[in-house]
């Protein structure tokens, strides 16, 4: 049987009856449901799982309740929470089709999400981490089991990367995991959902997601090119009005940086410290709408152009290409990731 929501009398008595109770789709790591409560519709999240699961709890709720600053709304609001059973029930929010443009919108969207915290907030949220030396030892391994030859420089200019993305500068509120599927399409606008993961830091790693294909997701989304430059612009555009500063950061070491994450061609799950870069070599498998290779050689692709014409990064694009060649001559059935939402 399904497990019905640990709804205590405490929450009874403050929000009123439950009823109409539905099970809706979740990650193994929550339990979701939508409910009639006192009459209205509503929310209800069960935060569950490893020795993790209270401070995903409590990330969650900082999360929305930081971004609950921004107007219009972005996220839903909480109506309640239970700390025992880690429990918060929230606004139900009526999420229709995406829009044709909904990348423009994700981009504007987000730019906002990211803008509703800043320096003042700092020591609220864990710090966003960046891929480390152990990522990039893992990466060069790759190239050499696929028998490409690292160019003599191109350590050091990866190594330049992840000193930037080190150093990046930035209090904004991440997401955590901005997937499709976290992103509504209500009447009022974008709203976000899922802040489990949330953090602070520079919001250019998440506008990256639009370039590297929405790393963390199990809906890997290719986003042509003017369609790529209209969001990235709205989302320049959405931060500027809300800061009154650029948006500061290099999009490109972010793309880097998460070509070099192999944990990012698992679900959450499965990032328990595997060099899953390892296991490309041996075998492939599927994880929502791509398989890892396909992730893989669309993220090469992505740095390949990225770094075209920067002297900094010559040699990483260099590599970059060599490898995904190689890939497609060791397996020449790959197709490209989807270009289309689920």
């Amino acid at each position: 049987m399904r497990p019905k929501p640990p709804f205590g009398e405490e929450l009874r008595a403050r929000l009123g009856p439950v009823t109409r109770v539905r099970r809706l789709t979740s990650s193994p790591r929550s339990r979701v449901w939508r409910a009639e409560i006192g009459g209205s519709t509503a929310v209800i999240k069960q935060v569950v799982g490893e020795a993790d699961a209270d401070l995903r709890f409590r990330r969650e709720i900082t999360a929305l309740r930081l971004a609950a600053r921004a107007d219009p709304p972005l996220v839903p609001e909480i109506l309640a929470t239970d700390p025992g059973p880690r429990i918060l029930v929230l606004e139900y929010l009526d999420g229709g089709d995406p829009p044709e443009d909904w990348r423009v919108r994700y981009a504007a969207a987000l730019a906002r999400l990211h803008a509703s915290a800043n320096s003042s907030d700092a020591g609220a949220l864990p710090r966003w981490s960046p891929p480390g030396p152990g990522d990039l030892d893992a990466f060069l391994r790759l190239a050499g089991d696929l028998r490409v030859t690292v160019p003599p420089t191109a350590r050091a200019e990866l190594e330049d990367v992840l000193n930037r993305l080190g150093l990046l500068e930035g209090d904004s509120l991440l997401h955590g995991d901005p997937c499709p599927g976290n992103d509504l399409y209500t009447g009022d606008g974008v709203r976000f959902v899922d802040f489990e993961q949330a953090a602070l830091g520079n919001g250019l790693a998440e506008l990256a997601y639009l370039r590297i294909g929405f790393p963390t997701c199990w809906c890997v989304t290719a986003t042509p090119g003017p369609v790529l430059h209209r969001a990235e612009a709205a989302y320049r555009t959405a931060w500027r009005a809300a800061t009154g500063t650029e948006a500061r950061g290099d999009l490109t070491d972010a793309c880097v940086g998460w070509l070099l994450r192999g944990d990012a061609l698992v679900q959450r799950a499965g990032r328990d410290g595997t060099d899953h870069l390892a296991r490309v070599t041996r075998r492939d498998w599927r994880w929502g709408t791509a398989t890892a290779r396909q992730r893989l050689l669309h993220r090469l692709a992505v740095v390949r152009d990225a770094a075209a014409g920067r002297a900094d990064l010559a040699r990483v694009g260099d590599l970059a290409a060599a490898m995904r060649s190689r890939m497609l001559e060791r397996w020449p059935a790959l197709r490209p990731v989807p270009s289309r939402r689920p």
